[in-house]
């Protein structure tokens, strides 16, 4: 398909956000938002590095691609408004897959009501997606990570590691495990957290990160944010009923170290955790005390886990992508 035709194809009829005023058209896109913070992010998602047709339908990678940068704004604790993708095409990639592509963008685009609002397209040897998500915040109420402080609770929402099992079934195709739609589908198409994030806004201080390189790797970012040492409970770590099948060596590692989730961590002073699980109820986010933050100069900046009456440092160790 031709690059002009394609860009009609993709045009939207409407806007679902009432602060876009100009989307795709023109050289640029407009939008107003008087009274906000407006938080940007972007994330290029690559074929044979972060997805393959092995492991994705095309419909998936529109999906995902989103979705991860949806998972951004919620660890700001702002709302998504827009996105542009430019999408740099392959001989190899049919007319029908980048229609599936788009209509994964456009299923999840219209479940958090944002609108894609520009972007670009040129040919290559293989399929690389950029998405530029743009979304607004209450002025000077973004969440950071250096926002921590000493005596926080920590916590995570829903289940770790669930994703890391989904793509390790597709990699192997393993017939042993049970309920593999389950996790297969928390791979391809992750929930992003950003009914319970917004919720978290009339709580002065919070701390927040997103759970995509693993919440080894997502759990030291803070630390090193806030140089403050933050301490974890094995035990606690919530996981599904899917992911206990497995051997506990396995199951830690996806838990550590799979990323990919996109659920958030985040710390919050002791005094406001019954307001957090008060939040989560009402957004039916899952949440668990996983931890606590303390202020010891000679440990600060680093995490450790405890497991069976030792504490043991746990350095990064985020997921490496995989064909």
């Amino acid at each position: 398909m031709e690059e002009f035709q394609f860009i009609e194809s993709i045009r939207q009829s409407f806007y679902r956000n009432q602060q876009i005023i100009r989307g795709i058209g023109d050289d640029a896109a407009v939008y107003r938002q008087p009274y906000q913070d407006i938080v940007t992010a972007v994330d290029t998602f690559v074929e044979g590095v972060h997805f393959s047709k092995k492991t994705m339908d095309p419909f998936h990678v529109g999906y995902r691609v989103l979705a991860a940068n949806i998972s951004d704004m919620a660890a700001m604790g702002a709302e998504p408004i827009s996105y542009l993708i430019s999408i740099v095409v392959p001989t190899s990639w049919t007319d029908h897959e980048l229609k599936e592509v788009y209509r994964g963008l456009n299923t999840i685009a219209k479940e958090f009501k944002i609108d894609l609002i520009g972007g670009d397209t040129v040919s290559g040897e293989q399929l690389v997606l950029t998405v530029t998500i743009n979304g607004a915040v209450e002025r000077d109420k973004a969440r950071y990570r250096n926002a921590m402080q000493a005596e926080d609770v920590i916590f995570v929402t829903g289940t770790l590691g669930d994703s890391a099992a989904g793509l390790s079934i597709l990699l192997t195709e393993n017939k042993t495990v049970n309920e593999t739609d389950y996790l297969i589908k928390r791979h391809r198409m992750p929930s992003p957290r950003v009914a319970f994030a917004s919720g978290l806004s009339e709580l002065n201080r919070v701390a927040l990160n997103d759970i995509s390189d693993g919440i080894a790797s997502e759990a030291n970012e803070l630390a090193q944010a806030s140089n403050l040492t933050v301490y974890l409970e094995q035990d606690k770590l919530p996981v599904s009923k899917q992911l206990n099948q497995f051997d506990p060596q396995y199951r830690l590692n996806y838990v550590l170290s799979g990323g990919e989730d996109f659920e958030l961590i985040g710390s919050v002073a002791k005094q406001d955790w019954d307001k957090v699980v008060d939040i989560a109820e009402q957004t039916q986010t899952p949440v668990t005390k996983v931890g606590t933050v303390l202020d010891q100069p000679s440990k600060n900046g680093y995490v450790y886990l405890y497991h069976q009456g030792q504490y043991k440092q746990l350095k990064p160790s985020g997921y490496v992508h995989r064909n």
